[in-house]
């Protein structure tokens, strides 16, 4: 049995034992399994451990949380499966999986409805996120409860072959994008080939030419190692994309009624936490991509990627007319 097969195992096992047909009661001593892609110190993975500090405080070491970074778990998708059974309690996962469900998700993902990062934040700390946080746990098909959106950045282009500054610089690049039809299509749109593929794959197609380049936050692209082969870094932020931190509502309502409570708090808590985590790895980050010598190349005038990507909007945004409107009314 692989590792990672042993400890999904051990997952199912622990949740048999913790959470079992009757509520728990304030006095049950319990571990809850934290899940990630990204690896220890990333600040998604950060935020949660401190998250889990405060909770086991506050119980007096009666509620832990047991962090698994690194998809030791699995990917996103596994992840959301062991969360839906109770084998996992919380996982960091991205808008895409959820929306599938919860399609008033998925407008986030639409390029450019955010007018920069700042206004994104606003957005997703005033009525407009709360109620799409409460739209995971209210459907119950998804079978998750939501507790905050984290900060995952700004996305922009990265290439090996020249520099981006103009909407015609991407003509005819093959550039990778996440698996999404929206996200290819925004590709396309701007003149390149959008390419789906997943993270893992990425490194190997710049290397072999298969890919021309990707686009990503500076954490990502730091931390995946793709500057030193991609080194134009064009700064389109077309895509501000929040992620997700869910708790199991299976998991969840076995809960007494006060834990339930501090799961709650402290989950929304770690908003403002993981951001400022952030904010500061960003920094690191883009300092560390510059001392390297990479060509960062800031997009003054973003207005024609916008109209670009009109044909983006005519496909996918004429259902989420009213929420864009609310999201552009954030001031």
């Amino acid at each position: 049995m692989t590792t990672r097969r042993m400890l999904m195992a051990a997952g199912v096992l622990a949740v048999a034992a913790a959470f079992g047909a009757a509520p728990a009661t304030a006095q049950t001593k319990m571990v809850l399994k934290a899940a990630d892609v990204h690896p220890l110190g990333y600040p998604t993975v950060e935020a949660v451990v401190q998250m889990g500090k405060k909770l086991e405080k506050a119980t007096n070491g009666r509620l832990s949380v047991q962090m698994f970074p690194s998809m030791q778990l699995g990917g996103e998708k596994e992840m959301i499966e062991q969360a839906q059974i109770g084998a996992l309690q919380y996982a960091r996962i991205s808008v895409g999986p959820v929306g599938s469900i919860v399609d008033d998700l998925n407008v986030f993902n639409m390029p450019f409805v955010f007018r920069d990062v700042a206004h994104m934040r606003k957005v997703v700390d005033g009525p407009i996120g709360d109620e799409l946080l409460k739209s995971i746990g209210d459907n119950p098909k998804t079978g998750l409860i939501g507790l905050a959106w984290m900060d995952a950045g700004a996305r922009s282009f990265y290439n090996k072959v020249r520099e981006i500054r103009k909407v015609e610089d991407l003509k005819g690049l093959k550039i990778r994008m996440m698996g999404n039809p929206i996200f290819v299509d925004t590709m396309n749109a701007l003149g390149g080939n959008g390419v789906a593929m997943g993270m893992d794959q990425v490194m190997n197609a710049l290397q072999t030419g298969v890919v021309d380049g990707a686009e990503n936050n500076p954490p990502s692209y730091d931390s995946f190692g793709h500057f030193p082969i991609a080194k134009n870094y064009s700064l389109t932020e077309h895509l501000i994309i929040p992620e997700l931190l869910v708790f199991s509502r299976k998991a969840f309502d076995a809960m007494s009624k006060e834990d339930q409570a501090l799961v709650l708090k402290f989950g929304k808590e770690t908003q403002l936490e993981q951001r400022k985590l952030w904010d500061e790895r960003v920094a690191v980050s883009m300092k560390k991509i510059k001392d390297a010598g990479i060509n960062v190349i800031t997009i003054a005038d973003k207005k024609p990627f916008q109209d670009a990507v009109k044909p983006v909007w005519d496909k996918y945004g004429s259902k989420y007319t009213a929420l864009v409107k609310r999201i552009q009314d954030v001031k």
